[in-house]
């Protein structure tokens, strides 16, 4: 394993210099502030997603999250306040959440930010005239930005692993 500058920023929060992608989730589960793993839901397909993609050489666990780094990936949270659904969360929290992740990308400069749900989208990029799931022509602070469909298995729009996977492989081939 190599030997990365790297930060614990917030809960969950995983990063350092040179990430070809940087996952960005909505705000932690309340079990993920309590410090269990991030995506460690059963219904939740993160972890099968980035292996399914190509993003992972073989699927990890959500106690090997730090495993990420090897791969040059990393995952940060837009909102630190952990609730049982991202509904609960507050306009204000989302906007301010957008100037935090701003400033996580202008300090560790990743390549690619990877919006983990649509609903991410007008907070990061608020003037962005395309909608969905996709690579973006705008970037974000210096980084591509791809919008991923949210890999809970509550995200019934896109329908299972299945639903999911197109997206998350078009991420891989430009990543």
């Amino acid at each position: 394993m190599e030997s990365f500058e790297r930060s614990t920023i917030g809960v969950g929060d995983i990063i350092a210099a040179d990430l070809r992608v940087l996952f960005v989730a909505i705000n932690p589960p309340p079990s993920a502030a309590n410090g269990r793993a991030p995506f460690a839901t059963p219904t939740n397909g993160f972890w099968p997603l980035l292996h399914a993609a190509g993003l992972t050489p073989r699927l990890f666990s959500p106690s090997e999250s730090e495993r990420l780094l090897d791969e040059r990936l990393g995952l940060v949270s837009m909102v630190q306040r952990a609730t049982a659904s991202a509904s609960e969360l507050r306009v204000k929290e989302l906007r301010a959440g957008a100037k935090r992740l701003a400033a996580i990308v202008e300090e560790w400069q990743p390549r690619t930010i990877a919006l983990l749900g649509v609903t991410l989208l007008p907070f990061v990029l608020p003037e962005h005239d395309e909608p969905g799931p996709g690579l973006k022509r705008t970037v974000f602070h210096g980084a591509s930005v791809f919008v991923l469909p949210n890999p809970s298995g509550r995200n019934l729009a896109f329908a299972g692993i299945a639903g999911k996977l197109p997206w998350y492989r078009a991420l891989a081939s430009c990543a």
